[in-house]
């Protein structure tokens, strides 16, 4: 048996992106509207007719909704959560009591069956009560134990762990340590093989969840030996196992309440049979898991846009400047506007990823990240607004608004609490990449070897050709399409005309992916360090996305009677604000201060403008930029609790 490596594994930049790609489902099997958006195809018939849920699904989530709004507004004080920093242990077990630590576990294992659409729907009135409520049960089943067993498990495992979590356990997802965030070939954490076991060693960081844990999903990896293949490898362990230890209890600007830690792991004895999948499976195993799982994320965002758009509705038609209702002048008319529109835009996107992963008819990986990436960024834009239109009301706790007597507004505790949404599960930098790295697959497969400047002479040989082939038919196709035809998508044209906002989308995704292909032939190999070039263009297609989900569920809520005319109106005023980043996304990407930039930093790093940081006194404590990690016993003490 070898001893646990002393060190983080030295990586270099294309190994480390080999691992990543390694990861990545190099299969697509199934049609996504979002990667054929990305090379100019507008299939619409992908998401229209908006899919829809069966009755009997329905009906088993409304009842469950009911039961937990009652929970919600009788037993969940978010003041009390957000003043203690803690989640009351009673609240824990009442929804342990409820059954929502199972929602997405299927009956036979005792859980309740919701799916994925009302699972989130659920998440949203839970985060609307308490955000550090919402992060418990999102992070124990979007990405803890029940999310990989079901997926990946074996049917003991699942028999195993599966009841325990739908009722009873808490669980959480550890991945990240104090050196690794994005880049998990350096991940250090070890499972040396002994026998029918493994010796789990290493630390674990951001473990939501991890403070209260019963079971843990744990990444680590494998030496490759004999009768080994090695690898980062996933493991389900028992949280009270002898060895591990709960260093520290994390503290954060927002989500007060969420119970989030360092662990340690110091010779924990994990069963063979208790890893999921085959050694070297575990990025996989994250990385699907996390396809639906990341639509936890934008439910939080919609609650909150839900939320925004009441406290500002009745604030400005209460406060009046100036003789008349602050919603009365345009510049804070238009900021309600944004929120209006948005919050309808976010929520129809929400619902149409939901659907198509209930459906499973399509592979909806990029659909996912494209949602997790825009929801984020625009429901922290939301709530800034909410701040801005409450002037010093917005930046004014709750507590002491209530203490002089005024209504208690908790807007700057929302802002905190949605500004890590931007950097969970993928921050919007790694967001950019993964979804830019999907958007580009179909180029890379025929012409990937054409621009590798590893790549032999016969293997770009044989690119060549196959480029030829691919572009020969597709460029010619992103000429023109539907989009330039006045008749096309008549379906959408009521009194509010939408089917001018598809045809804009059906051309806008042609001349995306001709910038696309126009950066490609540009830089070649280079594209990927054209961060700034790749970010534009995935939040352009986030935006093209967003319209369609916008256009799409409003056609459905006409269709059934259910404020379709409003539905209309907000899906045209969303498509027109959109329409107005998009073009100036669009001319940005090629008029920027990118290389401008890169000087600057090179600059900053060597301390070129050093002097720019006179007269200042620095408020950090002394101490390391990133904590030790060598692996080996704690000498803390065990800040685990367990809640029954």
């Amino acid at each position: 048996m070898s001893a646990p490596p002393s060190s983080k594994p030295t990586v270099s930049e294309r190994e480390a992106r080999e691992v990543a790609e390694a990861a990545r489902d190099q299969e697509w099997r199934k049609p996504s509207f979002a990667k054929e958006l990305f090379l100019g195809r507008f299939r619409l018939d992908l998401v229209h007719p908006h899919p829809t849920p069966a009755a009997e699904d329905v009906g088993r989530g409304e009842e469950f909704l009911a039961r937990l709004r009652a929970f919600c507004e009788t037993r969940i004080d978010g003041a009390l959560i957000e003043r203690e920093a803690r989640i009351p242990d009673e609240v824990v077990a009442g929804l342990k009591e409820l059954g929502a630590l199972g929602m997405k576990i299927a009956p036979e294992y005792g859980g309740l069956g919701l799916t994925q659409v009302y699972y989130n729907k659920a998440l949203a009135l839970v985060g609307s009560a308490s955000p550090a409520v919402g992060v418990l049960l999102s992070a124990h089943q979007s990405i803890g134990v029940p999310q990989p067993v079901k997926l990946f498990g074996t049917d003991e495992q699942k028999r195993a762990f599966l009841p325990r979590c739908a009722r009873t356990d808490i669980s959480a997802f550890l991945l990240t340590e104090p050196d690794v965030g994005s880049d998990p070939a350096r991940l250090a954490a070890s499972a040396v093989p002994d026998g029918d076991d493994y010796l789990l060693d290493g630390v674990k960081l951001w473990t939501t969840n991890g403070v209260v844990a019963d079971l843990l999903v744990v990444m680590a990896r494998v030496p490759r030996s004999a009768g080994h293949r090695g690898g980062i490898t996933a493991f389900v362990v028992e949280a009270d196992s002898p060895g591990i230890t709960v260093e520290n209890r994390n503290a954060f600007m927002g989500l007060r309440g969420i119970e989030n830690g360092v662990t340690r792991f110091h010779r924990v004895r994990v069963p063979a049979a208790h890893r999921i999948g085959p050694e070297g499976a575990g990025l996989k195993i994250a990385l699907t898991t996390l396809n639906t799982g990341r639509l936890s994320l934008p439910a939080s965002c919609v609650a909150a846009g839900k939320w925004c758009l009441k406290i500002a509705r009745e604030w400005s038609a209460a406060r009046e400047q100036w003789g008349k209702p602050l919603a009365h002048h345009e510049a804070v008319g238009a900021r309600i506007s944004f929120i209006a529109a948005t919050t309808f835009a976010l929520e129809a996107v929400l619902d149409l990823s939901s659907q198509m992963a209930d459906e499973d008819r399509n592979d909806i990986r990029i659909e996912g990240a494209l949602a997790k990436l825009y929801a984020s960024e625009m429901g922290w834009r939301m709530a800034d607004d909410l701040v801005q239109l409450r002037g010093g009301r917005g930046f004014e706790t709750a507590a002491s608004l209530a203490a002089r007597g005024e209504r208690a507004v908790p807007a700057e505790q929302l802002l905190r609490d949605l500004r890590i949404n931007r950097i969970f599960e993928g921050s919007t930098e790694i967001m950019h990449l993964l979804i830019a790295r999907e958007a580009v697959d179909a180029h890379l497969a025929v012409a990937g070897n054409l621009i590798d400047p590893e790549a032999s002479l016969q293997d770009k040989a044989k690119a060549g050709a196959s480029a030829g082939v691919f572009y020969a038919r597709w460029l010619p196709k992103l000429v023109a399409g539907q989009g330039q035809l006045p008749g096309a998508y008549p379906e959408f044209r009521r009194e509010v005309d939408l089917s001018k906002q598809l045809r804009y989308v059906e051309r806008t995704a042609r001349r995306l992916a001709r910038a696309t292909f126009y950066g490609m032939s540009r830089w070649q190999g280079r594209m990927e360090t054209k961060q700034g070039f790749l970010g534009r263009i995935v939040d352009i297609g986030a935006e093209l996305f967003a319209m369609s989900a916008a256009c799409v569920r409003a056609e459905l809520l006409r269709s059934r009677g259910d404020h379709g005319r409003e539905a209309y109106q907000l899906a045209d005023a969303f498509c027109r604000q959109a329409r107005i980043r998009i073009e100036e996304l669009f001319g940005r990407l090629w008029t920027n201060t990118d290389d401008l930039d890169r000087t600057v930093v090179k600059g900053v790093l060597a301390g070129t403008y050093s002097w720019l940081e006179d007269g200042i006194v620095d408020p950090s404590g002394e101490g390391p930029w990133i904590a030790a990690t060598d692996p080996g016993p704690s000498e803390k003490e065990n800040a685990h609790r367990t809640i029954r």
